[in-house]
């Protein structure tokens, strides 16, 4: 099937002619015709399946053929997303799909000036791509009215619900008031947060479209793993960056103090690194993804909050630093990797306290992750296969407990013998040879009073 087959209007089909695209993906063949329709669209896939395309031909091609209000026109269609990065793309890719047309987009996300983005606002606006929190203060502040919303778009429902954006989300539905929209609602896992969104916002006869569940991982990825012990792994990243076809390498760890310390480490060894996290400013953020895709730096180290939405073309390499505590964020991480059909490369450093988090991993997308045999620092602490470790270890210097502290204690020898006679006055005794020795004081006698002569 080809898009022309989809009932795409003739310029949209150049604007994605332009872009590459031959071929729809499994999501856009069944979700492009069922939104272009008018039904409300369900789509449940992971990263890397073609999504925002799958949203957005319908969404230009509606407001292409409507005919827009004089004066100042309403906001018509408005997609939420939750990160700022994800924003970005979504917003790009609106510009590129919706080239031959003259429908206006704009972007609003937080961590930045609000200035250029409330320029952009009073030019007027047909699409707004937008993440939760900046959108409600603009809401607030009376730049932005949701009230004439045509066609409303939640993209990675589970991971804004995730990130703590369910009051903000909240909000939003009800400034968009009770009028009829279409809604396309698009998540990798149906959480029951997710489900109550779906029978809130969705019509009874939606369109239910599901691709790629979150436990299938990408075919084309080649994933391994390295059993190795965590003062090993510094070293480990470094040779495995010695690899002439590793080109470039998403890094993920576990904390934001780790990606700073992985990419400081990096940057001394003289390996071209950055870090994004959520501590970082947008600008910092961005500026350190484009370096990243304009090959000036060939790491880029993240936490989960790069997990979903960066689509970076021809990645080789997916380092996992520390394996995921969740198993679909392992399947969102090497996604990464591996997308529009290309092939990728994911490996994964595990420890002796991440190995339940690997089972668990293995057990979600039903395959077990080859060990290497190249293995420089192999792993010599004894894996962990109950349960995973949740904190630090107890000291063995500081901290001897009670019960040691009673069984260190010298017992009687009559007790050790077995014998038991007399032991209430041996335990008096051995209390009083033990008692310190101290000297008795003497009472100073009063001086006597020289006696008075008669």
């Amino acid at each position: 099937m080809q898009f022309q087959d989809l009932g795409i209007d003739t310029e949209l089909l150049s604007a994605l002619n332009d872009a590459g695209y031959t071929i729809p993906t499994p999501i856009q063949e069944q979700a492009i015709p069922a939104a272009i329709a008018g039904k409300d669209i369900l789509g449940l896939a992971q990263t890397g399946t073609g999504k925002t395309c799958a949203f957005a031909i319908p969404i230009l091609q509606k407001l292409k053929n409507e005919e827009r209000l004089p004066g100042f026109p309403p906001i018509r269609s408005l997609i939420l997303t939750p990160t700022r990065e994800l924003a970005i793309q979504i917003y790009d890719s609106f510009l590129t799909y919706a080239k031959y047309t003259d429908i206006r987009c704009a972007l609003v996300y937080g961590g930045v000036s609000q200035y250029n983005q409330t320029e952009a606002l009073s030019a007027g606006v047909d699409v707004l791509v937008a993440t939760p929190g900046r959108l409600n203060d603009l809401c607030g502040q009376g730049y932005i009215d949701l009230e004439d919303i045509e066609l409303f778009i939640l993209d990675e429902a589970d991971r804004m619900l995730d990130m703590g954006f369910i009051d903000d989300v909240e909000r939003i539905i009800k400034r968009m008031g009770k009028h009829e929209m279409q809604t396309l609602l698009f998540s990798a896992t149906m959480p029951k947060s997710v489900q109550a969104l779906v029978k809130r916002l969705l019509k009874e006869d939606f369109t239910r479209v599901e691709v790629n569940p979150v436990s299938t991982t990408v075919e084309t990825i080649d994933q391994s793993v390295y059993f190795v012990d965590r003062e090993n792994k510094k070293k480990l990243l470094l040779y495995t960056l010695r690899d002439p076809e590793l080109d470039r390498a998403l890094v993920f760890v576990r904390t934001k103090t780790g990606a700073d310390k992985v990419s400081h480490e990096l940057n001394r060894s003289r390996v071209g690194a950055g870090a994004i996290h959520g501590d970082k400013s947008q600008i910092d953020r961005q500026n350190a993804l484009n370096r990243f895709k304009e090959g000036k730096i060939r790491v880029l180290v993240a936490t989960d909050i790069a997990a979903r939405g960066l689509d970076i073309s021809e990645l080789s390499h997916v380092i996992n630093y520390d394996v995921p505590n969740e198993p679909e964020n392992y399947v969102h991480r090497i996604g990464r990797t591996g997308r529009a059909g290309h092939g990728g490369i994911a490996i994964t450093f595990c420890q002796a306290d991440e190995v339940p988090y690997l089972r668990r991993i293995e057990k979600t997308i039903d395959k077990k992750i080859p060990v290497r045999e190249d293995n420089p620092y192999p792993m010599q602490e004894k894996p962990h296969e109950d349960k995973p470790s949740r904190g630090r270890s107890r000291s063995r210097r500081g901290g001897r407990s009670r019960r040691n502290l009673n069984n260190n204690k010298p017992q009687n020898v009559a007790q050790a013998s077995g014998n038991t006679e007399n032991t209430a006055p041996q335990k008096a005794e051995t209390k009083k040879e033990n008692k310190p020795h101290r000297p008795r004081r003497r009472r100073r006698k009063p001086a006597s009073k020289p006696s008075s002569e008669a």
